[in-house]
């Protein structure tokens, strides 16, 4: 008798008006609790940065939110472009800022070594500076930093540490990137932006599903079975998950947990930030 297929694991469909509704509220309200006159994040023309930027527009108006297009001269040309029409579309702030001779300068001053980590090495100083470009903006114009990663870049460590995992809130780190893709749907981000493939924008033609070496499509699934499920990877594998998949997901998860505890503190009195004081809501408590 021929065995019979399983059927692909497949998340949760996403309640689009509930998110959208949740996820504004919490930008508000953490804008005002934190003194803020608005909000800056990095615009990359990519699709996880659009959907903040939306949520943003929606929660505060769009006088009140701005965006940083930082392109190293690397960049895909297209990122500018397309991060124009975010801007556009929603008549929110902007400001260009070319971050390619402050990271040239800090490749000819500070990697005098050429080693094989050269290129990733570039990428994280990238990366940093843009970060750093936003917290002095959030310094200068009273903005506080909005985060642009995702659940299953967090979860899997795909950001640069002090670099686009750095923020002050983050309003979509408890969204997967098909939940991206669906509240993005739901608000009406243009298709062209959905459609595009999700990279860092570190150079041209990099992906991140190219370098991952697996679609968001399969990993979510599995990373939701493992986060929110708590299924053991032999209990995926049974049901008929790739185990090459499994494998690489829940290593992956268990080697970057580093990167979702910033810093890591030790432990010595009886209320340890990161440990048992976990949410704003503990100063009352």
């Amino acid at each position: 008798m021929r065995k019979k297929e399983r059927p692909p694991l497949t998340l949760p469909p996403l309640n689009g008006q509930l998110a959208a509704d949740a996820l504004t509220f919490f930008i508000r309200r953490e804008t005002e609790r934190a003194g803020f006159d608005g909000v800056v994040l990095g615009l990359s023309g990519g699709i996880d940065s659009a959907l903040v930027a939306y949520l943003a527009a929606r929660a505060l108006g769009p006088k009140r939110v701005t965006g940083l297009l930082m392109p190293y001269r690397s960049s895909s040309k297209g990122s500018v472009t397309d991060a124009k029409k975010i801007v556009k579309a929603l008549g929110i702030r902007h400001h260009l800022l070319d971050i390619t001779a402050a990271v040239d300068g800090f490749e000819r001053d500070l990697m005098t070594d050429r080693d094989t980590l050269r290129a990733g090495r570039l990428g994280n100083a990238m990366a940093r500076m843009r970060m750093t470009a936003l917290f002095d903006y959030s310094l200068a114009h009273r903005a506080m930093v909005l985060g642009t990663s995702n659940k299953s870049e967090i979860a899997l460590g795909y950001a640069t540490l002090f670099g686009d995992s750095a923020s002050a809130v983050n309003p979509i780190g408890d969204l997967y990137k098909t939940d991206v893709y669906a509240l993005s749907r739901h608000l009406g981000i243009p298709k062209a932006l959905i459609e595009k493939a999700p990279s860092a924008d570190l150079w041209e033609g990099q992906t991140d599903e190219g370098e991952i070496g697996f679609r968001y499509a399969d990993m979510d699934p599995v990373l939701h079975r493992l986060l929110d499920r708590r299924e053991s990877p032999a209990a995926l594998i049974a049901q008929g998950a790739d185990p090459a998949l499994v494998g690489f997901v829940s290593k992956k998860m268990l080697a970057m947990h580093y990167k979702r505890k910033i810093p890591i503190i030790a432990k010595l009195d009886t209320r340890t930030f990161g440990v048992d004081f976990l949410y704003a809501k503990d100063i009352l408590s």
